[in-house]
């Protein structure tokens, strides 16, 4: 079992620092544009698909590093270089982690490649989980999946929203009910291939940040897949199935579902994607502050404004530490007996959001103004609070895992 460290190896620094040039040299002199664009950069995740950042083999590295801080460092370089482009560049791994989590050693071989693509033909893909009436309320899903036992095939039929990529991505991962007495115990996930009849993209969102992301409705009318792309099989959900039913019928311990397999395990990755934005934001601030010439002397030589950045420093390592406990204990097997991965989730949402908004504020009007990045970073920042698990349900996680109680 690797030990916990902060120090970085020198294979991890010499990654660190390629992804740090790639965010410096590729992703941040395109962050203007593709945000006022609000449209998917592909040239952009070409150029990372070229350079091996953007591919199953480098995710796969980061994802098994015995230290845990692959993921992180990656998800941290790159947000430093802007949410929006990066959002792009890594929305795919959340697909693949579905898979990872729930699929056979077939399926993750069959369908993982196939989100990535090659650098001369990009593909992407969507993990779907939320619906118009089910976002933190999963037990509220409507997605039906039904089996067809005479073709052995699934049938899917509901709609899904706020999906990364939906739409336009080559292979969908779509949670959905086969138990509707079960609530959320009754979940599973399914592939959906490429081109496969009656998927569409519904509305796609205008959003305050991350606009270089799509973010789009997902709409299934009989859907038909075959039995082999319901992740881990139909024998192993039959089991889980029953398990639920006799564990409901005893008035026993919960069962976690497919979707909230999928959160917990990418809640620190979120974490260090809160980092980095807040990490660049307190790099601009700290740079302006240095050189903004007022009443004779840098602005930075006031107390008010060196105090709030001695502050900003504080909370983002603060998170980090936070975010590599928490990728360090799931990478070895060590419980979140204090919903460790949540904390990770929820201080780093919290600090990015604070952070940037400092940010502007020490910028004063030039903060306020699109001529300079914090004013994108402070919009990009209030997703993290948001998605895979608000604030609010992240704390809930940890009051109900701190008391044991079913805090609601």
């Amino acid at each position: 079992m690797a030990e916990f460290t902060f120090e970085l190896n020198d294979d991890q620094k010499q990654v660190r620092d390629w992804l740090h040039g790639f965010a410096k040299d590729v992703i941040r002199p395109a962050a203007s544009e593709w945000d006022e664009r609000e449209e998917t950069p592909w040239p952009i995740i070409q150029e990372a698909a070229k350079v091996g950042i953007y591919s199953l083999d480098f995710y796969a590295q980061q994802f098994f590093d015995p230290t845990g801080l692959g993921i992180p460092m990656t998800m941290e370089e790159l947000f430093w270089g802007d949410a929006g482009i990066a959002l792009s560049i890594v929305g795919t791994g959340l697909a693949a982690v579905g898979v990872l989590a729930n699929g056979t050693e077939e399926q993750i071989g069959t369908w993982i490649p196939q989100m990535y693509g090659d650098p001369d033909d990009v593909k992407v893909a969507a993990f779907c989980s939320s619906e118009p009436d089910a976002g933190s309320d999963v037990a509220a899903m409507r997605t039906r999946a039904v089996y067809d036992e005479a073709k052995d095939e699934w049938v899917l039929n509901g709609t899904k929203t706020w999906a990364t990529n939906g739409g336009i991505a080559n292979v969908h991962v779509v949670v959905a009910v086969v138990d509707p007495e079960l609530g959320s115990k009754g979940h599973a996930s399914f592939i959906v291939p490429p081109n496969t009849p009656g998927l569409s993209q519904g509305q796609k969102f205008k959003k305050h940040g991350i606009r270089a992301s799509h973010t789009a409705e997902v709409v299934l009318e009989d859907v038909r897949v075959p039995g082999s792309c319901l992740l881990g099989g139909k024998e192993k959900l039959d089991e889980r199935l029953a398990r639920a039913r006799e564990k409901a019928k005893a008035g026993g311990e919960r069962v976690k579902n497919a979707a909230m397999a999928t959160f917990e395990a990418s809640r620190p990755a979120v974490g260090a994607m809160a980092v980095g934005t807040a990490r660049a934001a307190y790099e601009v601030a700290l740079d302006y502050a240095k050189t903004r010439v007022q009443f004779g002397r840098p602005i930075i030589d006031n107390q008010g404004v060196a105090f709030q950045l001695a502050d900003m420093r504080t909370q983002i390592d603060a998170a980090r530490l936070l975010v590599w406990r928490a990728s360090w204990m799931a990478t070895t097997g060590k419980p979140f007996t204090s919903a460790e991965g949540s904390m990770s989730k929820l201080y780093a949402s919290e600090v990015a959001k604070k952070v940037t908004a400092q940010a502007v504020q020490i910028l004063g009007g030039n903060g306020f103004t699109r001529e300079y990045p914090v004013e994108r970073m402070h919009r990009d920042s209030a997703i993290y609070t948001i998605f895979e698990g608000t604030s609010e349900v992240q704390r809930l996680v940890i009051a109900r895992t701190l008391s044991g109680m079913p805090i609601r």
